[in-house]
């Protein structure tokens, strides 16, 4: 008995006919298929199908065969897929989490760095608060994510990238969009719209900036995030403080400004799970300085540079 035998007897049981099986399933003639069914039922010793005025209908003997029937099709159709599997194993897939709009100013550099190690990795992205990074990494989903060192992150560590400045943001007519740099006693004095929301760690960074400029910061509005913030300027006429990346989120309507005298900075991190034993992922640890510096030697922003790249939890 072969295959062909076992798929031939389940097209016509299941067609009710020999000729529409032989055309439109098994791409055979008639006869042909005649004989085989034929073959089949002699080496079986029974009558599977028998023949009636509208056609072919399954004995009983056909009716347990077909099922048995179907089931080793079936087997054998796992047994091909799983060793195909095996010998094309599936593509390896990396998971990156952004903060919203920071991609555009890594990724490109990252990518290059992935296609060196595994070009065949497929790459997943998405784009979240600092702290939801931090969570999905916590969870497992994500292998990476460009993230803040939110605290208790139970399991992650965290590479330092970049300490970014902080700069201000403001409508473009505003009086103090013609300076260079806006002072703190300046922001003191504007209607302030808050753009750390969902950001803790950027939050605390401001609140210290302003301790140490001796002004208050009390928000009049507050965005949901860093592009919801900026859209808060353009309408009240506001100002908010923002990291250097955002200039990749201006709209035509704001315009970015230097702040005067020390400039605060949040740190930008790497993030990933301690437990996450990825090869890849090793690897692509071991390359991030070359990363930081293929960023900082090519991209339009310039970050104040990290002294070291310490590793944290």
């Amino acid at each position: 008995m072969e295959l062909r035998h076992l798929r031939y007897f389940v097209a016509v049981a299941e067609e009710g006919s020999l000729l529409h099986a032989a055309r439109k399933r098994l791409n055979t003639s008639q006869p042909s298929l005649s004989r085989q069914i034929r073959d089949l039922e002699a080496e079986i010793g029974v009558e599977l199908l028998e023949r009636q005025a509208r056609g072919i209908a399954v004995t009983p003997a056909g009716r347990v065969f077909l099922d048995h029937a179907r089931l080793a099709l079936l087997q054998v159709e796992a047994a091909i897929d799983g060793a195909q599997r095996a010998a094309q194993p599936k593509r390896p897939v990396l998971s990156i989490g952004f903060l919203v709009g920071l991609e555009v100013t890594w990724l490109p550099h990252l990518l290059r760095i992935i296609r060196e190690e595994a070009p065949q990795t497929e790459v997943t992205l998405c784009s979240l608060s600092s702290p939801e990074l931090a969570l999905t990494l916590m969870r497992g989903k994500l292998d990476m994510a460009f993230l803040r060192p939110e605290k208790q992150s139970v399991g992650i560590s965290f590479k330092l990238l970049a300490k970014e400045p902080l700069v201000a943001v403001l409508p473009v007519g505003h009086h103090l969009a013609s300076r260079k740099r806006i002072a703190p006693q300046d922001l003191a004095r504007e209607t302030y719209v808050s753009s750390a929301r969902t950001s803790p760690v950027l939050q605390s960074v401001i609140d210290d900036y302003a301790l140490r400029a001796g002004i208050t910061l009390k928000p009049m509005y507050e965005g949901e995030n860093i592009s919801s913030a900026m859209s808060l300027v353009a309408s009240s006429g506001g100002i908010t403080l923002v990291p250097l990346y955002a200039q990749n989120m201006l709209t035509p309507n704001v315009v970015a400004r230097a702040l005067e005298g020390d400039t605060p900075t949040v740190d930008l991190t790497l993030g990933y799970s301690e437990a996450n034993t990825s090869p890849l992922l090793q690897r692509l640890l071991c390359r991030v300085d070359e990363l930081i510096a293929s960023v900082q030697d090519q991209s339009i922003i310039r970050y104040v540079e990290a002294p070291s790249l310490p590793t944290t939890a």
